[in-house]
């Protein structure tokens, strides 16, 4: 609004008409404008202003008109800075130039001058001394009365000046005793939860978080964001929520840091650990800050990566798998670290060359020509153990101690064990599905070989069960194959029980001879033939577990099972569009069915299809057009021929608007089905398939460790064998009575209803006391090694300058001999 174009209007007060007397005008003639009247009027009714302005029009009694330049407004001043005077400049020139003894003289000439004074981004003198690292210039300006430090500790921190950090921390000590620990207020750089230490922490500098705890400064780790403790409820409730997850999220890239994690643990692979699987936890429960927390939890993952790979022998790697701090449920397995690292899923350092070696060895034992035998050597070598297994079998009931028991043991030949049993059992059902049915009577099949096949899957049972007490279920089930595995067994339990049921029930009825085709739809003989051909087909896919073992088809096999996640992932999309679609269809044309049109002049008949006529029909049709197996015709509507008026004559109806409703509806869910949604599905999965492959050695090597932990845990004699009770049984269990007894000072006897009867052995003094000192070598080399690093990096830049300032004197002595030869020979 423009006040300056408020003018007093005589003719405001006027009465009607009176409004162009004094001009000799007419009020209300014929060649004025319409709604001249009304203006006027409308100016004395609400007491309009003569001139009014609203951005670029300007309003009046007499109408309204555009401005041809945009009226001047008014300037405020809305963001205040602050600014320096001479005296201020030149004193900032003079520390920033270093000449302390001139910033003396001129403190002295100006005694009321304010040492504290700042430019417009909030920059102090001792702020410029700080980052010129002068230390004499900042412990003069200290000594100056009332000097403002603000945030020039952070600044010392950023910069890894510890001299000039001392100097900071003693004077704030001097200022107040806590105020060294606290983070500051209202900095441009720094948030104000950023205390010394939590800088220090992220920036990773070793010696100053040193010089920090023994000062005294503590940095707590942080809350789960799923935590309702007090403090953390507190929390919630005083701040707002960006604040506390920050701070946060700050935190935990303060506590994740190398040097810190060397400074706070004296474990800092089981601390990496740790941390990487919180990071994870908090990544899935904060969405906004996904990306942020798994870049954390990777940089903490190869941390313990570095750490393994600095290791210099096979005994220092050794000590470390062998570690069992923080290893839930170790019991006799001989690397606990090993177990804990597949337990935090750290692909990483159990792929990493110097933990596999470890591995190998033991996968292998004494085997060391295995790796060398040719693929189709390897791919037939169960068949030759198979006739191995009653002499193995004799001598581990006999002998237990034997030389070719102990070879026997190792993890590789128990592989080979159990795959020629697995064979042997893949045989026998395999005969038992291909029985005659046409021959067969009611009742459980008598082949023979059901006897066979139930010893077997006991013992498969309990050869699954042993492993999962020595594991632990969390730790065993975590493992897809393994819940594969308690599929398959409880099909071949169901198979068995309805095979008793078929035996009673032919003995009470005595139907033994009855025909297949007047069988009850549910009868137990058909349903023990399902379940059993469903676990037939899951027995011989379950070898494809072994196919990881290869290293071509390993990565394949691997590929398959992320797949297999991408499809689950999509399934509940599937399943929302089919059910919606069905939802709405079911009862289209639930009038038309059973209906059946028939040509007169041809005597064709076309009957009703049952897409639509009920919930049934359309989940059908739905299902399998998404495969494009549905006929096109089933969104056709069929009315039976109808008599016409006249005699021998016929009525073809049409509902046309009904059909056409069901064929848009088919073809929109063919369109978000089979265009859109199966492309984007195979869009993710050929996306999985990339990121495995440009990992495949990791991902293929830890899949192939879970195999190799798997067979170390099994008995060295296969199904069905693996019922007998052997000498190495008798004598753990034995053991174990032992201890539970009689207290030992190596091991304790325990029991849960998890992991029922197990030892736990007690660390090894040795190593433990070795252990320390083997990290405090591993943490010297990392840092050396990180050190010699960004040494490299800055020689080749330092080399690049170099090459580019040769490069342009070249190119200067090049312009200056041409100048020189183009000169006439008098100059």
């Amino acid at each position: 609004m423009d006040r300056d174009n408020y003018k007093y209007d005589p003719n405001l007060l006027a009465p009607p008409g009176a409004g162009n007397r004094e001009a000799g005008g007419q009020q209300g003639g014929e060649n004025q404008p319409a709604g001249a009247t009304l203006q006027p009027r409308l100016s004395r009714m609400f007491h309009l202003p003569t001139g009014l302005s609203i951005g670029r029009y300007s309003f009046s009694a007499k109408g309204y008109r555009k401005l041809e330049v945009e009226p001047d407004l008014q300037k405020r001043a809305s963001i205040l800075l602050p600014h320096l005077q001479e005296p201020e400049k030149r004193f900032f020139e003079l520390v920033a130039t270093n000449e302390l003894q001139r910033v003396k003289e001129f403190l002295l000439d100006n005694p009321t001058f304010n040492i504290n004074c700042v430019n417009f981004q909030g920059v102090s003198a001792l702020h410029i001394a700080v980052q010129n690292h002068a230390d004499q210039m900042v412990e003069f300006l200290l000594q100056q009365p009332n000097i403002d430090i603000g945030d020039c500790v952070l600044i010392a921190i950023r910069d890894n000046d510890i001299k000039i950090l001392q100097l900071l921390l003693n004077k704030l000590q001097e200022i107040a005793p806590g105020l060294e620990f606290v983070g500051v207020t209202n900095s441009s750089d720094f948030p104000d939860y950023v205390t010394p230490m939590i800088l220090a922490a992220q920036c990773g500098h070793f010696e100053i978080i040193e010089l920090l705890i023994e000062r005294g400064h503590k940095l707590i780790k942080p809350h789960l964001p799923n935590c309702r403790c007090i403090d953390c409820v507190q929390i919630y409730e005083l701040s707002d929520l960006l604040h506390g997850e920050t701070l946060r999220l700050n935190l935990y890239r303060a506590v994740t840091n190398p040097a810190y994690i060397c400074h706070s643990t004296h474990d800092p692979i089981l601390t990496a650990f740790e941390l990487s699987k919180e990071l994870k936890s908090c990544a899935t429960m904060v969405a906004e800050f996904k990306a942020a927390y798994i870049d954390l939890s990777e940089e903490i993952s190869n941390f313990a990566v570095d750490l393994i790979a600095c290791c210099r022998s096979t005994e220092e790697v050794d000590m470390i798998l062998k570690n069992p701090t923080g290893v839930h449920m170790a019991g006799q397995f001989l690397y606990p670290r090993l177990k804990l690292a597949m337990d935090y899923k750290q692909k990483r350092f159990v792929a990493h060359p110097n933990t596999q070696q470890i591995v190998v060895m033991t996968w292998q034992g004494d085997f060391y020509d295995w790796k060398f035998k040719p693929f189709v050597v390897k791919l037939f070598y169960p068949f030759f153990r198979l006739l191995l297994i009653p002499l193995v079998t004799i001598m581990c009931i006999i002998m237990p101690n034997h030389s070719l028991v102990k070879h026997y043991s190792i993890p590789l030949n128990k592989m080979l064990t159990h795959t020629a049993s697995y064979m042997v059992f893949l045989v026998i059902i395999f005969l038992e599905s291909n029985m005659n049915k046409k021959s067969m009577k009611r009742g459980a099949p008598d082949s023979g070989l059901e006897p066979i096949i139930i010893v077997f899957v006991a013992s498969l049972i309990w050869s699954s069960l042993r492993v999962c007490l020595i594991m632990g279920p969390m730790r065993h089930f975590a493992q897809l194959w393994n819940w594969f595995d308690l599929v398959m067994y409880v099909l071949y339990i169901v198979t068995f029980i309805f095979w008793l049921a078929a035996s009673i029930d032919v003995q009470q009825n005595d139907q033994a001879d009855l025909e297949r085709k007047y069988w009850h739809h549910l009868d137990p003989t058909l349903i023990a033939e399902g379940t059993f051909a469903i676990a037939v087909v899951m027995s011989f896919f379950r070898m494809l577990n072994l196919v990881r073992l290869h290293q071509h088809m390993g990565p394949l096999q691997i590929c398959m099972g992320k797949m297999n996640a991408d499809i689950g992932k999509y399934l509940l999309i599937f399943a929302l569009i089919i059910i919606s679609f069905t939802c709405g269809t079911c009862r289209l044309y639930h009038y038309y069915e059973g209906m059946v049109q028939t040509d007169k002049s041809t005597g064709i008949q076309k009957s009703q299809e049952d897409s639509f006529v009920n919930f049934a029909g359309a989940l059908k049709t739905y299902f399998w057009a998404i495969f494009c197996m549905s006929d096109l015709s089933s969104g056709d509507v069929v009315i039976e021929t109808l008599p016409g008026e006249v005699e021998n004559t016929y009525i073809v109806n049409e509902h046309s608007f009904t059909e056409a409703v069901g064929h848009t509806a088919f073809a929109i869910f063919e369109i978000l089905i089979v265009i859109i949604l199966l492309n984007m599905l195979v869009a993710t999965m050929s996306t999985t398939f990339q990121k495995v492959t440009d990992n495949v050695n990791v991902e293929w090597t830890f899949g192939k460790t879970e195999l190799y932990i798997n067979f170390m845990h099994q008995t060295v004699l296969p199904p069905p064998l693996n019922l007998i009770p052997t000498a190495s049984g008798v004598t753990h269990t034995l053991d174990w009575i032992h201890v539970f007894i009689k207290t030992h000072h190596e091991k304790t006897a325990k029991f849960t209803l998890t992991n029922c009867c197990y030892i736990e052995r007690h660390p090894d003094a040795k190593m433990m006391k070795d252990f320390p000192v083997l990290m405090t070598q591993l943490v010297q080399r990392y840092f050396r090694e990180k050190d010699v690093a960004n040494e490299g990096n800055q020689l080749g830049e330092i080399e690049g300058i170099r090459a580019e300032i040769a490069d342009i004197k070249g190119l200067l002595k090049e312009a200056f001999a041409s100048f020189a030869m183009d000169l006439p020979p008098d100059q």
